[in-house]
């Protein structure tokens, strides 16, 4: 398979290949994440590693057919560990134009088209922008395609089930996944217990779904498609043993702040309001009810933030979400809670900005929000997850922080990772991190800022407990009794106070260390959050070819690692790789006066290993 790297033949006739990269791409209404979602599982099922990207349009209903409802899914999987979702197609399954228009630019040369034709008519040309059919013009030179009738033979494979055409028609999706399956050897079965399961109630849709998976699959087997759709076999890759689970960025982070909130002792209690690409943090915890957990969805950003610092007042861990522009709105009762002194974990879900922007689209622009994007001098801590699997272990890491220095956390994760999947071990409960809190209940010399020499965070007293009555707000309050100060000293202070505690969260997370190479080496890469997947394959590659490159990820944005600036002093070339303007790499450059170089990308999408590559390269000679 172009773009692959092939391996011996196997005695089945199947081609073997080490990896592949596989999208499904149609209208909205097409079903093209159910079909992602039931391959990603059978490719899970038979032992291939993976990495996924759903990529969702931004418009709620835009017009079939065209170019703004486009919907896709993408999965890379493979005999050997995968970092990315993959850089270009190895195999593009397009269920009309516009889905083929959208995507044909990121198909390898030589890859292959999969093209449902009876979706290829005058209209749903005009629909997609083309002025003449693109299997006539000469724009499909270059590829291997293979034109089907997925609708009409799949109305064909429905014709005794007794659903209307309408009906049939919302099944070809899974022809389609059928004829995908027999090209990768994949088995049916569990797709065929998800169908009965979901259509419980429907059994004829059930057997509706299965008879078109099946009929697309015995269509791969008895059409001989020729060099052009040979039937390839991906072995399975070398993974821990260990019980696995497919897991998205969104639910690794709500188990993770589960898992926090029992590693502290605490109840959960989750304030959201909906919002793009946030919103299935809140879908996820709403179900976990049975662990303690409590869910309310607010009116607005403001209301929901305010409820989760109140539900840290009253002593659980008050956690909210959203997305930038959500985020801005939440921003006066970060200050809120950042002169209260309480604990509170903020998740930012990050997308394309600015305002509305690409809501669908994932980017990484809030870090400048995040570090400073509140009025007067209010520190707090940032954290960042590099994947979805890391998503958990941030999120336990975002509780013990955020209660053990009584500070406001963000999270930051992003579209991408949010959306997008891979395999995750699952972790022994008992070997879970436990750092339970302790409330203040002595009311000898109570005052509500008394200070734990080490951590510089105040005592924390639940409401109601008997002589600790005490004032709590966002005026300034006097250092020793806790009363309403306007003293200048005092908020000097104050300030430094809750500045230095802050930057002492530095001293209790482990120090930088090197994901590969080192200070010897030429070049350093330094990235943040989901650049970590190109980036990490990026590097390997060029240290495969022999060249000098080293690569640091950041998982603690804010207080930086308290050894990172020595790291960096060793190297005269540094790049940054982001999904903004440039926004880690001023951060760095203002705290170290180091030389470091950014590299933007702002197009919604994630950045490629090559473009991650061919960045370093020029920079290695220059």
């Amino acid at each position: 398979m172009e773009g692959s790297t092939a391996l011996v033949a196997d005695p089945s006739g199947r081609r073997m290949i080490e990896s592949a990269v596989v999208r499904f791409a149609g209208d909205s209404g097409d079903g093209m994440q159910l079909t992602g979602s039931q391959f990603t599982l059978a490719t899970a099922l038979a032992g291939n590693d993976l990495a996924t990207f759903p990529d969702f349009p931004a418009e709620i209903r835009a017009p079939v057919g065209t170019t703004f409802g486009v919907s896709a899914f993408q999965i890379n999987f493979g005999a050997r560990v995968i970092k990315t979702s993959g850089d270009e197609l190895d195999v593009l399954v397009a269920m009309n134009p516009a889905a083929l228009k959208v995507n044909l630019a990121d198909v390898n040369p030589g890859g292959l088209l999969i093209l449902d034709s009876g979706a290829f008519n005058e209209r749903n040309f005009t629909k997609a922008g083309y002025r003449q059919d693109p299997r006539a013009d000469g724009s499909l030179k270059g590829f291997r395609v293979i034109e089907v009738d997925m609708s009409q033979m799949t109305q064909d494979a429905l014709k005794a089930s007794g659903l209307s055409k309408k009906e049939a028609l919302r099944c070809k999706n899974m022809w389609a996944l059928g004829l995908v399956y027999w090209m990768f050897g994949r088995q049916r079965q569990a797709t065929v217990d998800w169908l009965n399961g979901k259509f419980r109630a429907r059994p004829d849709i059930a057997a509706a779904n299965i008879a078109a998976l099946n009929a697309g699959h015995a269509f791969g087997e008895t059409a001989e498609l020729g060099a052009d759709a040979a039937a390839y076999l991906v072995p399975p890759a070398e993974i821990a043993p260990g019980l696995y689970r497919n897991v998205t960025g969104a639910e690794a982070l709500s188990w993770g702040l589960v898992a926090g909130a029992k590693g502290a002792e605490l109840k959960l209690v989750f304030c959201s309001y909906p919002i793009t690409p946030a919103s299935s943090i809140l879908h996820s915890l709403a179900n976990l009810k049975d662990h303690g957990v409590v869910t309310f969805q607010a009116e607005d950003e403001i209301a929901a933030v305010c409820a989760a610092i109140g539900a840290s007042y009253a002593g659980g861990i008050g956690v909210t979400s959203s997305s930038g522009p959500g985020v801005a709105l939440k921003t006066e009762a970060m200050g809120l809670a950042i002169s209260a002194e309480l604990p509170l974990v903020i998740v930012n879900s990050q997308r394309a900005g600015p305002s509305t922007g690409m809501p669908t689209k994932t980017e990484q622009s809030d870090l400048y929000q995040a570090v400073f994007g509140r009025n007067g001098d209010s520190p707090l801590v940032v954290l960042s997850a590099r994947s979805p699997a890391d998503c958990f272990d941030v999120a336990i890491e975002a509780v013990r922080i955020a209660t053990k220095f009584m500070t406001p956390v963000i999270l930051l994760s992003d579209g991408y990772i949010a959306n997008a999947s891979e395999p995750w071990r699952l972790p022994d409960a008992a070997s879970l991190p436990r750092f339970p809190v302790t409330f203040a209940s002595d009311p000898t010399g109570f005052q509500p800022f008394n200070r734990d020499p080490e951590t510089l965070a105040r005592v924390w007293a639940v409401p109601g407990t008997p002589g600790l009555e005490h004032r709590i707000g966002g005026i300034e309050k006097a250092s020793d009794s806790g009363n309403i100060s306007y003293d200048p000293a005092n908020h000097q202070k104050m300030t430094n106070l809750r500045r230095d505690k802050v930057l002492g969260v530095a001293r209790d997370v482990p120090a930088q260390a090197f994901e590969a190479g080192g200070p010897g080496d030429r070049l350093v890469v330094v990235g943040w959050g989901s650049t970590y997947g190109p980036i990490s394959r990026a590097v390997d590659n060029l240290r495969n070819e022999g060249h000098a490159v080293a690569h640091l990820h950041l998982r603690h944005i804010w207080p930086l690692a308290r050894n990172l600036g020595e790291l960096l002093a060793g190297f005269d070339r540094i790049l940054v790789p982001e999904m903004n303007d440039g926004q880690l790499v001023t951060l760095l450059r203002s705290e170290y006066l180091v030389p470091a170089q950014g590299l933007s990308k702002v197009n919604g999408k994630p950045f490629k290993i090559s473009e991650i590559e061919a960045a370093v390269r020029d920079r290695l000679e220059a």
